[in-house]
C-alpha cells in the first residue's frame, strides 16, 4: 500500500535544470520536493572538467559543480530526495506521481527535469575511459583537445556540426561514418568534406579504443573489405545521438517524435496545465549546463504562476 503525500511543486530530476528549479521555487515559497532519479547530478557528473559555465573562472569538476547547485537548492530549503518515478497520472488539476512504486506524491505542480542520456557505442574500453579522453559532447570537451589529432563518431547532423566545431580547434579530425553515406543535411555534408583536417572513414566502425589511463588511439575496422587500421588520436568524441529520460510520460505528455517534450515556445509549459518541461528533457538543440540552468528557472516561475493563477500559493 503506497502512502500518499501533498505536494505544491514536485521536481522531478536533479541535474542543472532540477537544482535551479530547487532554487527559484524554494525561494518563492513553494517548499518544492524533489526527486533525484538514478544519477543524481545527472549527466554532468560522468563530466570532468568544465571550463564553460560561468562564475568558474579557473573550471571545475562536474561532480563538484552539481555538489554547489545541490547545496544551494537545499540551502534555500529544497526537500531533495534520492528516488526514481516510475508512473503518472495527469488526469486532474491534481498530478499523481509514484516514486519507486511506494510512494504516491499529489502535487499541484510538476517539473520535469529528467534530462537525456547519450547513445553509447557499447564498448567496455569506451566506458572505461569515458572522461579520460572519451566524450559525448565536443562542445563541452573539444577545448581540452586543441591541436591533438581526434575522432568523432556518428553521420548525422550533431555528428557534422561538431566535426566541423572540432576542426578548427584540432589540428585533425577522423570521423568515423558506418555507411558509404551521411545522415546530416546536404548542406552539413558539404561544409564537413570541404574542411581540409576533416578526413571521412567510410563504411567503418570501431573496434576498439586504445589506451591505458588516457586516450591514445582507436582500431577502425572497414566493414566492406575487413580490413584494420589504427588511427592515433588522444580524443574520441561519440555523437550518435541521446535519449530522452521520458519514458513514463508518453501517454499523457505531447513529445517529438524521439521523445523530447515539447514546450509552448518561450515557456516550460507542457500541453498538461501545471507540468513543465525544463532542462535536456525538452532541448535536444543546445544541450548545455547553462541553458539548462535558464530553463530550470522558467519552469519554477512558470509554476509559481500557475499557482496563483489557481489560487493555491
Amino acid at each position: 500500500m503506497s502512502t500518499i503525500e501533498k505536494v505544491e511543486c514536485l521536481i522531478i530530476g536533479s541535474g542543472p535544470a532540477g537544482y535551479t528549479a530547487g532554487i527559484y521555487a524554494a525561494r518563492a515559497g513553494l517548499k518544492p520536493v524533489m526527486y533525484t532519479g538514478m544519477q543524481p547530478g545527472g549527466q554532468l557528473t560522468i563530466t570532468t572538467e568544465v571550463e564553460n559555465y560561468p562564475g568558474y573562472p579557473k573550471g571545475i569538476q562536474g561532480p563538484e559543480m552539481m555538489e554547489d547547485f545541490k547545496a544551494q537548492a537545499e540551502r534555500f530549503g529544497t526537500d531533495i530526495r534520492f528516488g526514481y518515478a516510475s508512473k503518472v497520472d495527469f488526469t486532474g488539476p491534481v498530478h499523481k506521481v509514484w516514486v519507486d512504486e511506494t510512494t504516491e506524491i499529489h502535487a499541484n505542480t510538476v517539473v520535469i527535469a529528467t534530462g537525456a542520456s547519450a547513445k553509447w557505442l557499447g564498448l567496455p574500453s569506451e566506458q572505461r575511459l569515458n572522461g579520460f579522453g572519451v566524450s559525448a559532447c565536443a562542445v563541452c570537451d573539444g577545448f581540452f583537445f586543441k591541436q591533438q589529432d581526434v575522432a568523432i563518431v556518428g553521420a548525422g547532423d550533431t555528428a557534422a556540426e561538431e566535426a566541423t566545431y572540432l576542426s578548427k580547434i584540432c589540428k585533425k579530425v577522423y570521423m568515423i561514418v558506418r555507411r558509404s553515406e551521411m545522415r546530416a543535411s546536404k548542406a552539413m555534408q558539404e561544409r564537413v568534406k570541404n574542411t581540409p583536417n576533416i578526413e571521412i572513414l567510410w563504411d567503418s566502425e570501431t573496434k576498439e579504443i586504445l589506451g591505458e589511463k588516457a586516450v591514445d588511439g582507436a582500431l577502425i575496422t572497414n566493414l566492406k573489405t575487413g580490413e584494420e587500421r589504427k588511427i592515433n588520436v588522444t580524443g574520441f568524441f561519440v555523437a550518435i545521438g541521446h535519449t530522452p529520460n521520458t519514458q513514463i510520460f508518453k501517454d499523457w505528455i505531447t513529445m517529438d517524435e524521439q521523445g523530447y517534450i515539447e514546450t509552448i515556445p518561450g515557456t516550460s509549459k507542457t500541453n498538461i496545465k501545471g507540468v513543465f518541461a525544463v532542462g535536456d528533457a525538452q532541448d535536444k538543440v543546445y544541450r548545455q549546463a547553462v541553458t539548462a540552468a535558464g530553463s530550470g528557472c522558467m519552469g519554477a516561475l512558470d509554476a509559481e504562476r500557475y499557482l496563483a493563477e489557481i489560487g493555491v500559493h
